[in-house]
């Protein structure tokens, strides 16, 4: 496009003048004085709206006018004197340049006047010679053709290279002359005179309009040219050289807003409200204009012409000259025009050249602060106004009407799209999230949070509050706002805005500048990444980051496969990349629409299972519970969220936050860990109970361990240490109850067995105890005893909460209200508790300190029967000996659950009980018929004796024990009769047949310490009180075994054993038995000593044949 315009300056323009024009002093020219050539061509004038109405009527080309005096001034014509006093300084009046930019109105007389200088061939050479060093060194200028006013036009495209100061000046002034009116813009009118006409953008009438706006046909044609790019309904195809032509007007009068003249007079008054101290030039003026243009006190026709204007720029960046001036050269340097492959009006678009630029600046590469400064101000200028992306209101028209209408400023309607976009408000169009994606590459606001008004003005006070320690636009900005998310510092509105930025960042990881910086490299080996400014559409969002975790938490005991590379430290990520994986992570847990992948996957189960659940966190929680309910496709992504959690559990953000007392007492040491690897909920686990533990924390700690059941690759502790022994013994097994038992079993089985080699390795042994015992720890961690005693706990123990095994000791001491499928799965529960008392949560819990201070070299299945022998100490704690009073009461409702007498009575049981035993069926429960049975043969046994009968010679010291009981039957017998006489409620057939006259007779003695025992022996013996009779005969058994019982317990030191003996039936034979064995060892001592002395008068003449080895020291 070529300018055609001839100002030569000052001295020289004036000089021109008196040479070569002849004006008619104080008078007007005649219509006869100037040779009009006439072309038609539609002149509309436009309305109020800025669409133009037609007005068919002449354009006048007027030719050089007829010479005049050298004194005439532009002052001194009638036309001009009104306009000249109101409008301009009185001391430019005697210079006609300065009148001229002063006025730069359409009239006749000084739009022939500026024609004629933009025409006349003869002021050519007022550019060459003032001009003539620039014309050498500029090329395309010095081979332009010459008498026709391209020379000035080439200048002026050049203007930014000239660096002669008069040439400078001179161009300067016709520039400013020419931009006045369109129809100066030599070649303008021709390349746009049909769309022109087809827009209705003719010449200006005055009427309504400032006599002086000239700029108002280029503005009409520059909304044209934003509508079609818009792909508005109705919008007009202009033509590409037109558009070109368009566009380098814009570009041209980039520099000054004086050049813009729709602009210009559209802004005088903001100008002077926002920007007085602000010199024209460089574009500066534009620059503060943009920066106010959402204020309230900004006119709307001010606000209407910057967008426009700032639409231009998105098309092509040169239209901002400080934007192009700055980033010249390192547009060069990274070769930002340089694709071949890209149509140019794609190459000079706004955002193609912040995202090469941007892609430089992650690189690591150098871009000059002064053009960073400038991409700052345009990615601000993109967030704040949707409407500079042609994308978004084209794609997102829709969502706009619908739910964002009315909230344009301050980029209002863009975070209500994004928040549309997050599923907040409604479903939104693929192409919209397309484009907003897009839109926030290419602000990149992740790198400086101030790039996102809305965000920044929202969250400005919990800046201030909570990351005041971190420098203003640091990218770490925006991670301390996530790791205040839901806090007390964190204010609603910060929220809001946060969430649906992190939304879409959330979606690339490229647009978290600190990952994408400690990252790149191993993203670039490991997951064939492309470049920053580079996007793949088979690549589904979040992708790179999937990859990015995977590696960070595989290792090679999981089964990866590792490279040789890899053996030498350099595989897996890096440390640093490794940190930054884990930062966003913990932020992901916050919200589950930051995690792509989830949301994807899990929208449609999001609706169906958990609509309900709206509070931070509760959506996946809810996932996970419905695990099984899930797609496919779901339950995978959520199986395998899951599995990374169980790795390392700070990634649960707000259950890190609930657990931070208990943290910090308990489990600070393995907190610290950058990966745990299970230790640290583990340690929560542990300390569930501890006095720092609140209900938030206790919660979130439970829940995680009610989800590790439903499969036992979500305990990571237990998935590496018996994966191996899993596949082998218990294959296709999922659910970790399911492998547990099945390890368990098999570790028991072995153990009977003597087996030489356990199947299960030790370290798998090792942690299946942890998870036993945690396992005992709820009833809700064990699903099949829970669904089957669901309904009881509903009706018994509605009032007793879950956890340190409260619930399942609800059950035990309701036992006999029990459903028969819940009695029996308690059952079995107790049988495997007696035998591993370590499993008894309530057991090892309330005894803790009683086991420390009695059974500390016990072995852990030993532990009850040790405490049962401490039971009556002093030191006894009360509730530890209430706990194992029950346990007592429980041993002795089943023989079964009483591992020691199971063992010692082996095979008197079937001998002398078989036929109870033929009456019971597996799973029920014998309610102390054997034990009973066993204490009836012992009672037969006593009366044997006392009736004179033989048959308990061993108790008598003086004969073998009768072969019809074992040795091992009659301690565990004795046993238990010293517990029973301790406390009745030991022996369950004795309180069941005396519960009556214990309520009538005993009811005000506390049980214990056999205080309900002797109330009921008094009771015997006073012939006034009538017991029932069955517990009178009980009783009388009891009695009679507990007197022998006395005479043949073992002694338990030497005074009872030495008491035994003197009251001992054969105390003659014992003392003469033991009289002989002094005897024997006397005599045995005699021989031996006599044999020494002979052996020792012998020595002698042995010693004699041997020389004495000091011998030779005391020859010398």
């Amino acid at each position: 496009m070529a300018v055609c315009r001839r100002v030569p300056p000052l001295l020289l323009l004036l000089m021109s003048i008196v040479l070569y024009v002849h004006p008619i002093r104080g008078q007007k020219l005649p219509n006869n004085a100037i040779v009009k050539s006439v072309v038609s061509v539609d002149v509309p004038a436009q309305n109020q709206g800025g669409v133009a109405a037609g007005i068919n009527g002449p354009v006048v080309v007027a030719l050089p006018p007829r010479k005049r005096t050298s004194g005439w001034k532009l002052a001194e014509e009638g036309a001009c004197r009104d306009d000249l006093t109101r409008l301009c300084p009185k001391h430019s009046w005697n210079n006609n340049l300065a009148v001229l930019e002063c006025l730069q109105d359409k009239k006749e007389l000084l739009w022939n006047y500026k024609l004629n200088l933009t025409t006349d061939p003869k002021f050519e050479s007022v550019a060459v010679e003032v001009c003539k060093t620039t014309i050498n060194d500029i090329k395309e200028c010095a081979t332009e053709e010459r008498g026709k006013g391209y020379l000035v036009s080439c200048l002026v495209d050049h203007r930014s290279n000239i660096t002669e100061y008069q040439c400078n000046q001179y161009i300067t002034k016709m520039t400013s002359i020419v931009f006045s009116d369109y129809r100066l813009i030599c070649g303008f009118m021709d390349k746009c005179h049909d769309d022109i006409n087809t827009l209705h953008c003719g010449s200006i009438s005055t009427g309504e309009k400032d006599v002086h706006s000239q700029g108002e046909v280029i503005a009409c044609l520059e909304k044209g040219l934003v509508r079609e790019a818009e792909e508005q309904p109705g919008a007009h195809a202009i033509r590409d050289e037109c558009k070109k032509a368009i566009m380098r007007v814009a570009e041209l009068s980039s520099d000054d807003f004086h050049l813009d003249r729709y602009l210009y007079f559209s802004c005088r008054e903001d100008r002077e409200r926002f920007c007085e101290n602000t010199a024209a030039g460089e574009g500066r003026v534009y620059k503060c204009l943009f920066n106010h243009k959402f204020e309230e006190a900004m006119s709307e026709r001010c606000r209407e012409a910057l967008t426009t204007r700032q639409k231009l720029i998105a098309q092509d960046y040169k239209v901002s000259y400080s934007l192009a001036k700055a980033c010249k050269a390192d547009l060069r340097k990274y070769r930002c025009s340089m694709d071949t492959n890209m149509p140019r009006a794609r190459e000079a678009r706004l955002s193609y050249l912040l995202l090469c630029l941007e892609s430089a600046v992650h690189r690591g590469r150098t871009v000059v602060g002064e053009c960073q400064g400038e991409m700052l101000d345009y990615r601000r200028m993109l967030m704040e106004d949707f409407s500079l992306s042609p994308e978004i209101v084209l794609h997102c028209r829709g969502e706009i009407e619908a739910h964002c209408s009315g909230l344009h400023r301050k980029g209002r309607t863009l975070h209500c799209l994004m928040r549309v976009g997050r599923g907040d408000m409604a479903a939104i169009d693929s192409l919209c999230q397309k484009a907003l994606q897009t839109l926030i590459q290419e602000a990149d606001p992740g790198a400086d949070y101030r790039i996102d008004r809305a965000l920044n003005e929202a969250c400005e006070s919990v800046i201030q509050t909570a990351c005041k320690h971190i420098r203003n636009g640091d990218p770490m900005i925006l991670s301390c706002l996530m790791e205040h998310l839901y806090t007390e510092k964190m204010v609603e509105d910060c929220e809001h805005r946060l969430l649906e930025l992190q939304y879409f960042i959330a979606r690339d990881w490229k647009l978290d500048p600190i990952l994408y910086k400690k990252c790149q490299g191993d993203a670039s080996r490991l997951c064939h990444t492309h470049g920053w400014n580079e996007t793949s559409e088979l690549m589904p969002p979040g992708a790179i980051f999937s990859c990015l975790y995977r590696h960070a938490y595989r290792t090679e005991e999981q089964g990866r496969r590792v490279t040789p590379y890899q053996h030498r430290g350099m595989g897996g990520l890096s440390r640093d990349c490794k940190v930054e994986v884990q930062r966003i992570l913990h932020q992901r847990a916050l919200d589950v629409k930051l995690d792509p992948e989830l949301q994807t996957h899990c929208m449609t189960d999001l609706g169906k299972w958990c609509s309900e659940k709206t509070e931070s966190g509760q959506e996946l929680e809810c996932l996970q519970d419905h695990l099984e309910d899930l797609v496919a496709q779901c339950r995978d992504v959520v199986g395998n969220l899951t599995e990374l959690e169980s790795e390392d559990i700070q990634i649960e953000t707000l259950l890190m936050r609930a657990c931070e007392p208990v943290i910090q007492s308990h489990c600070h040491e393995v907190a610290d860990n950058q990966i745990d690897t299970g230790d640290l909920m583990e340690c929560l686990v542990q300390n569930k109970h501890q006095k720092e533990m609140n209900d938030k924390c206790a919660v979130g700690v439970t829940h995680f361990q009610l989800v590790q059941i439903k499969d036992f690759r979500f305990s990571y502790k237990f998935k590496m240490a018996c994966k191996e022994d899993v596949l082998k013994l218990c294959p296709n097994i999922k659910k970790k109850v399911d492998v547990v038992i099945c390890l368990s079993t098999t570790v028991r089985n072995d153990t009977l067995q003597d087996t030489k080699e356990q199947r299960v390795s030790v370290k798998c042994r090792k942690q299946l105890r942890v998870e036993e015992l945690e396992m005992s720890e709820d009833i809700r961690l064990e699903p099949e005893l829970y669904d089957s005693c669901k309904q009881d706990i509903g009706r018994l123990c509605q009032n007793v909460a879950f956890g340190n095994a409260q619930v399942i000791e609800c059950l035990k001491e309701n036992k006999r209200q029990l459903t028969q499928r819940c009695h029996h799965r308690m059952f079995k529960l107790q049988e495997v508790e007696m035998m591993d008392p370590e499993l008894d949560y309530q057991l090892m819990r309330v005894c803790k300190q009683m086991i420390r201070r009695f059974c500390t070299e016990a072995d852990a299945k030993n532990m009850l029967q040790c405490l049962k022998q401490n039971k009556n100490s002093e030191l006894m704690d009360p509730k530890c000996k209430q706990m194992i009073t029950k346990r007592q009461i429980t041993q002795n409702t089943d023989y079964r659950l009483n591992p020691v007498l199971k063992k010692s009575c082996k095979a008197d049981i079937p001998k002398f009980c078989q036929s109870i035993l033929n009456k019971a069926t597996g799973d029920s429960e014998l309610e102390g018929q054997v034990v009973s049975c066993l204490k009836l043969k012992y009672a037969d046994q006593v009366r044997l004796r006392a009736g004179g009968g033989v048959g308990w010679g061993f108790f008598q010291y003086d004969a073998p024990p009768p072969p019809s009981l074992s040795l091992f039957y009659l301690q565990e017998v004795l046993n238990i009769l010293k517990e029973s006489k301790a406390d009745i409620f030991v022996d369950p057939v004795l309180h069941t047949a005396c519960a009556l006259d214990i309520k009538h007779h005993c009811a005000a003695i506390p049980p214990g310490r056999g205080r309900q025992m002797s109330c009921l022996m008094e009771a015997l013996q006073d012939k006034r009180v009538r017991l029932q009779p069955e517990c009178k005969k009980r009783l009388q058994d009891r009695i009679d075994m507990w007197s022998y019982a006395a005479k043949v317990a073992p002694a338990e030191g030497f005074s009872d054993l030495a008491m035994q003996v003197m009251t001992s039936p054969s105390k003659n034979y014992i003392l003469a038995m033991i009289g002989m064995g002094v005897c024997v060892l006397f005599l045995f001592g005699l021989l031996c000593g006599r044999i020494t002395k002979r052996v020792m008068q012998e020595l002698p003449g042995v010693a004699l044949n041997c020389p004495p080895l000091t011998e030779p020291h005391r020859g010398a």
